[in-house]
């Protein structure tokens, strides 16, 4: 009898072990809020990334210290190449004591502080001007001076004799000395206006209501010419949505918005325009009126009258730089890019009065550095190999060199991590930081040295002080400091490596558990995907290695990967995914077949999927194509039909004009697909990727018969904000608990 009740009771510890561990529990909920950013950001977790604030004379910068109990303004001094503690914020918050003005220093961080001496600070926060002495810590309100503001809808001439602004929709420019004004445009009208832009997000309330009121002149820096856009809105097609969220009223308000779908000809068009002040007339010139999505960008350059233009074609397979004299009337194609695919990512730099222009191009295969005389056109490449410049970050014209950053050629790094390289106009290069991580650079206004933010996802950020002649530390600013979370068992994610699709190319992800992880459970995994195309997603910097705790401490396996077709590496790489973005999720399923096949604690069949935007078409393209492997989805703000999106983002990457490619790759299209459980969520206000396709993709669902979720919060844009992005996260989470974990979600848990 006893040992049958000994059994028994073994039996039922068993059992109620079993349920506990199978049950979601509270602290799963507790867990995942404290790796919330507002949660951990400074208060787990300091310096992830130290941001600095370069002074504009060049002697220093400054920068907050945080730790648990102290923030510290530090400011560097760069002719003794010390870093000194300027004052402590609590003391600063006594020495503002008596000042109304400042309603709180707890979250204080100041638009400006300038050095006004040895000890004295002149300090900008909220409006107001003060001047610190942090040696007594006392701090005076400077007096308000009214001093003549810029007037947002006209611009001064660099001489100081003219102002230009609009009249009619007509530019017209007033000599100061007379008071006299003449019209250099007569034909400008309502809808074909001079001296404004094109705003990408400029709602318009009502049908007929009025655009939001843009003013742009540029002036040559000799004050003898004036440059200005005409924007013709006149045949421009508008989308449209509907605010439901205003409490007063009790019919929605319609808002519309200028913005082209891919193939539109029906689009807002822009041209540069040109003007002598000397004879009040319009100089011709050649430069085509564009679409808002390939405008022609213009920027003043060398002598009297001369300028650098640039615009890609419709299609983005030719790009093209000219060099303008307005004087002579002449021009000159000095750079021409062309692709068989697309044209991704071209920038330029101008030297030496724009007597030369260094530029990065894909021409070689990969992104490389070139530089070009603007007069002969003359190009030669300043880097070769298969790695990629991904930026210019700092021109020296004195000394001939360009700093760029460089990823890939190292080839015992990972290829995503960059590092700093000076590169000559002889071809030249020097390694500035040689540390194998990924270094985040901020430049010093003067370009003598530069502020080195570098780490791995695993290994924590170290912010340097460098020397910009040859990458030598000036001192360390700061550590990044997780104690506290590694004291509650956190553990920075793994990185992994796997072959891709063509069978030789190495691909790279990363994977969050658990804090609590245990080896010997199965876990369900999920994706988090945005493969781009125009960016890609391996967390290469420690500041990111907490991005998707959250969601794992609920009991998941979180995965980001970068599969081909994504960008930051070769342009054969890059193109996987061209025309051919429907395939962008099949070497996630070939990481999910290595990590099952791998990590017995990872459970093959019960595959998540998650992701904004463009990761929301991810989303719905992976629920409705591949239902066999992913089987619950949560896709937010999704591009779920190209056909539907802003012209240039599916013209880049799916082609032009349309053609059947799209309507293959289209979420909507593929709607009888669905097998799993799908949330759509969508901003009603999203004035990016506008709600239509999410509502399309509702309404073929539905006429499928397929079971699916929908959550529209009215009053949200393309990102969600305050306690609607806290509602989504909380939607997103218990979606995944209860269809993916198979749990009975909480509702009712506390955000801090």
């Amino acid at each position: 009898m006893i040992k049958y009740t000994r059994i028994l009771l073994l039996l039922s510890i068993w059992f109620f072990s079993q349920k506990s561990e199978g049950q979601i529990q509270a602290k799963n909920y507790t867990n995942a809020v404290q790796y919330m950013y507002a949660n951990y950001h400074n208060k787990t977790a300091f310096h992830l990334y130290t941001k600095v604030n370069w002074f504009e004379d060049g002697s220093g910068f400054w920068y907050l210290k945080h730790t648990k109990t102290s923030k510290t303004i530090y400011w560097a001094d760069h002719q003794r190449r010390s870093v000194q503690k300027l004052i402590d914020l609590s003391d600063l918050k006594d020495a503002f004591a008596r000042q109304d003005s400042l309603l709180s220093l707890d979250e204080f961080v100041p638009k400006d502080i300038v050095p006004k001496g040895k000890s004295k600070w002149e300090i900008s926060y909220r409006g107001n001007r003060y001047v610190l002495d942090a040696k007594r810590k006392r701090v005076q309100q400077l007096e308000k001076k009214e001093l003549q503001k810029n007037n947002p809808n006209q611009s001064l001439s660099p001489d100081g004799k003219y102002v230009a602004f609009v009249k009619d929709y007509n530019l017209y420019v007033r000599e100061i000395a007379t008071a006299k004004e003449f019209a250099l445009t007569t034909d400008g009208r309502k809808g074909f206006e001079y001296a404004t832009w094109y705003g990408w997000y400029d709602l318009i309330e009502g049908e007929n209501g009025d655009r939001p009121p843009h003013f742009w002149v540029e002036w040559s820096p000799d004050s003898k010419y004036i440059m200005a856009n005409v924007v013709d809105f006149s045949k421009a097609e508008k989308m449209y949505l509907l605010d439901y969220s205003v409490d007063s009223l009790y019919r929605p308000k319609l808002y519309g918005y200028y913005r082209g779908s891919p193939s539109d000809t029906t689009m807002v068009y822009q041209q540069p325009r040109f003007f002598e002040l000397a004879t009040k007339k319009e100089i011709a010139t050649k430069l085509p009126k564009n679409t808002h999505i390939n405008s022609v960008n213009v920027e003043w350059s060398g002598g009297s009258g001369e300028l650098i233009a640039s615009w890609a074609e419709r299609g983005y397979k030719k790009q093209i730089v000219q060099w303008l004299d307005l004087k002579t009337g002449k021009n000159k194609d000095i750079i021409t890019e062309t692709s068989s695919t697309n044209i991704d990512g071209f920038s330029y730099r101008e030297m030496h009065q724009g007597k030369k222009l260094v530029f990065l191009s894909e021409r070689s295969g990969w992104k490389q550095l070139y530089v070009v005389d603007t007069h002969t056109a003359k190009i030669r490449s300043l880097t070769q190999g298969e790695f990629v410049v991904n930026s210019i970050v700092y021109v020296d014209e004195e000394k001939n060199q360009i700093f760029v950053l460089i990823s890939g050629k190292d080839k015992g790094m990972n290829p995503y991590h960059q590092q700093l390289y000076r590169v000559g106009l002889d071809g030249s290069m020097q390694l500035l930081t040689p540390e194998k991580a990924h270094h985040q650079i901020q430049f010093a206004k003067n370009g003598k040295s530069f502020v080195d933010n570098y780490s791995t996802v695993q290994q924590p950020t170290l912010a340097l002080w460098r020397s910009a002649k040859d990458g030598s530390s000036h001192g360390i600013l700061a550590k990044a400091n997780v104690e506290a979370l590694l004291a509650k068992n956190w553990k920075a994610p793994t990185s992994f490596c796997f072959t891709a699709k063509d069978g030789k190319t190495t691909l790279y992800g990363a994977l969050w558990k658990p804090s609590d992880f245990d080896p010997n459970k199965k876990y369900p995994l999920i994706d988090h995907s945005y493969s781009g195309p125009h960016t890609q997603m391996f967390p290469k910097s420690f500041d990111r290695a907490l991005m998707n705790q959250s969601l794992a401490e609920l009991g998941f396996v979180v995965m980001m990967v970068d599969g081909l077709g994504t960008a930051g590496r070769s342009k054969a790489f890059h193109d996987h995914s061209y025309q051919n973005m429907g395939a962008n999720l099949e070497d996630h399923l070939g990481a999910i077949k290595y990590l099952s096949e791998t990590y017995p604690w990872i459970d093959a069949e019960k595959i998540g999927i998650f992701g904004h935007s463009a990761g929301g078409y991810d989303t719905g393209r992976a629920m409705l194509v591949y239902p066999k492997t992913y089987k619950v989805g949560v896709a937010s703000s999704a591009d779920h039909d190209f056909r539907m999106e802003k012209a240039w983002w599916p013209e880049m990457y799916m082609g032009w004009p349309v053609d059947e490619k799209y309507h293959q790759v289209s979420n909507i299209t593929n709607a009888h697909l669905l097998e799993g459980k799908l949330l759509l969520v969508h901003g009603g206000m999203d004035e990016n990727v506008n709600p239509s396709a999410t509502f399309k993709l509702a309404e073929a669902l539905v006429k499928a018969d397929k079971d699916f979720d929908l959550l529209i919060m009215p009053s949200q844009h393309h990102g969600y904000r305050g306690d609607f992005r806290k509602y989504f996260i909380k939607k997103r989470w218990n979606y995944f608990v209860e269809h993916l974990l198979g749990q009975k979600p909480i509702w009712d848990f506390k955000w801090e």
